[in-house]
């Protein structure tokens, strides 16, 4: 093929001997259409392609297909601000890599209302634009969730979702057997009365922690605290440990964790010698704390790899997608030990 023709797709079917079906279904490179290619003739295709300098036509090929090969990301809060950043990015950066190896573009839907007041469905939304979309957030809107689950449209939620009048398809962390499992370490090592800084809920990550927590407790633990450090200095929390008799806290906030440390140490504290402390999920700014806390990995880049995968293969098969809990690896730290042996010491 010489001079100025555009070549076709039926130009190049002809010189790879194949139908032009086949160079479409090559083109378009769905793994279930593909799968039914014999390898030789893929890449007697590709090697045409390639040979000839052929540029499918992406509009024809959005025609035939329906795709865009777009997939939106949806964040209910802000993804870039610093102070959501430490949370988002993980999850981005494995969305963006799963995405461009399934040769995906992402779109971040950022119009659909201002600031914490985000909403997937907004008088001018864009979601259709791309063919699926990836949500994210420390808490849904369960009346959008619903909809989503009711509504012709591939998603995948980011993190464990509860049934919303149908199952909700999701990749998330398995918080409650990794929280399960740093109480029974601490009851192990001799801690019987113990402290939880945090909320009970409503968000289903805050829920799972905290079955995880109390699904222990009769087993040789007891609660001996529990509060909720929003808004309450860190003095006041060390108090409430001290007083309360706990002997191990496990808090659901690293900077909580880290400013009541802080505060330990201005006393003549030492973790974990006279208390010990647990933060329940990682963060990735745990490393600028001088002490590096007992806790568990949360694996949000894996988590984002798996929900785009999970959704491209939604898009492209039309599955119902399922619900997969990863495995959150437990980090050794240094702020887990023993049961001091009097510490009714702390409070003189």
């Amino acid at each position: 093929m010489t001079g100025h023709k555009r070549l076709t797709q039926n130009d190049i079917a002809k010189l790879a001997g194949v139908s032009q079906a086949t160079v479409s279904l090559v083109l378009n490179g769905a793994p279930t259409a593909l799968a039914r290619i014999p390898a030789e003739t893929r890449e007697r295709v590709q090697a045409v392609i390639q040979t000839t300098g052929y540029v499918a036509d992406p509009i024809a090929r959005r025609m035939a297909k329906g795709l865009n090969r777009i997939l939106g990301v949806f964040t209910y809060e802000p993804a870039f601000p610093s102070a959501q950043a430490d949370f988002f990015t993980p999850f981005l950066l494995g969305i963006e890599e799963e995405a461009q190896h399934q040769n995906y573009d992402l779109l971040l839907l950022t119009s659909a209302g201002v600031g914490n007041n985000r909403k997937i469905f907004s008088e001018n939304n864009r979601l259709r634009i791309a063919d699926g979309c990836l949500v994210l957030g420390r808490e849904f809107d369960r009346k959008e969730l619903a909809r989503l689950v009711t509504e012709d449209y591939p998603f995948v939620a980011i993190g464990r979702r509860d049934d919303v009048g149908g199952p909700v398809p999701y990749v998330g962390g398995d918080y409650e057997a990794a929280t399960r499992h740093l109480v029974e370490m601490a009851v192990s090592l001799g801690h019987s009365q113990l402290a939880y800084i945090g909320p009970e809920g409503p968000a289903e990550s805050i829920v799972d922690r905290w079955r995880g927590f109390v699904s222990t407790l009769g087993e040789g633990g007891e609660l001996a605290l529990h509060v909720d450090a929003v808004n309450r200095p860190a003095g006041e929390i060390l108090d409430g440990i001290v007083s309360s008799g706990a002997t191990a806290a496990f808090f659901i906030e690293l900077a909580d964790a880290v400013r009541v440390e802080a505060a330990a140490r201005e006393r003549g504290l030492s973790v974990p010698q006279d208390f010990s402390m647990v933060v329940l999920g990682s963060h990735i700014r745990a490393g600028r704390s001088p002490v590096r806390f007992t806790s568990y990995d949360i694996p949000r880049e894996e988590m984002g790899r798996q929900a785009t995968a999970m959704l491209v293969n939604r898009i492209e098969t039309a599955s119902a997608g399922s619900q997969i809990l990863l495995t959150c690896e437990p980090v050794e730290g240094e702020t887990l030990g023993p049961c001091p042996s009097n510490p009714a010491k702390r409070a003189q």
